[in-house]
């Protein structure tokens, strides 16, 4: 991997060769990272979510690869273009993910709309991932994803830049996706919604697997009830001030705020 500029050193450092707001999307990245660690759906150094960084076309944000997600900060965040090029190291000079630049340079790519993205290996996830009737519309929640899930086929560790064209292409104008074999994926045109469709798409796959253990026959509504749901999800919409995304924030304020440095 090609490193075009090269910086150590520690949070002002980083910050002074950024602008505000890059730093913001970087201050809400990590805490995406720690959100994700405090909720136990990290997988050591393993998976990745990703920004693109506003007003740089082609650069976006990616984890060091080395670190966990619950030491993961602003400042270590490293900067990387579509080209497979560092851009900006975060603080401790780590690398990024192979498969990662695989997966987020093909959604971040293509499409215009998505400005995070989000890759988990949840027990839950990988179980609805491993099975052939995916994630079914059993109930409420499940429901916002009714027919806007798409499904993407196992193709080994992405660590094949040919693999984009069909991550792609099975994204489609989708947000969610399950990786067949392998986990979970989210997109939106912000942090706070990519979150806000993890922590959904997440919680389905377990209700799931609970109705599954159980034994008993789910109560499957129909195509139009699902479908009307769905409608219903799309159109009403959540204002920023009650999803929970800032709430999340203010309780890393209160814990460890080391997310921001």
């Amino acid at each position: 991997m090609a490193v075009t500029a090269v910086t150590s050193g520690g949070e002002s450092t980083i910050r002074e060769q950024v602008s505000p707001e890059e730093w913001e999307v970087r201050v809400d990245l990590a805490a995406f990272y720690r959100v994700v660690a405090m909720h136990g759906w990290d997988d050591l150094t393993g998976t990745h979510i990703s920004a693109k960084v506003p007003g740089e076309p082609g650069n976006f944000l990616l984890n060091p690869y080395g670190l966990l997600f619950e030491e993961i900060t602003a400042s270590s965040l490293v900067k990387i273009n579509l080209d497979d090029e560092v851009v900006l190291e975060g603080q401790g000079g780590y690398p990024v993910n192979a498969a990662g630049f695989t997966i987020h340079s093909a959604v971040l790519g293509a499409r215009e709309d998505v400005t995070c993205a989000a890759h988990t290996h949840t027990v839950p996830g990988m179980a609805i991932s491993a099975i052939d009737e995916g994630l079914l519309p059993m109930h409420q929640k499940a429901m916002r994803f009714y027919k806007r899930i798409s499904y993407h086929d196992y193709e080994g560790v992405a660590t094949n830049l040919d693999e984009r064209e069909r991550l792609v292409r099975d994204l489609g104008g989708n947000n969610a996706m399950v990786l067949k074999n392998h986990g979970l994926l989210t997109c939106g045109p912000s942090v706070r919604t990519a979150w806000l469709l993890l922590y959904n798409l997440e919680k389905c796959c377990k209700v799931q697997l609970a109705v599954e253990a159980s034994g008993g026959t789910p109560i499957m509504p129909s195509e139009a009830l699902a479908e009307s749901t769905y409608k219903q999800y799309d159109t009403m919409g959540v204002s920023s001030r009650i999803d929970g995304w800032d709430s999340l924030k203010r309780m890393l304020d209160k814990t460890d705020p080391s997310y921001k440095h």
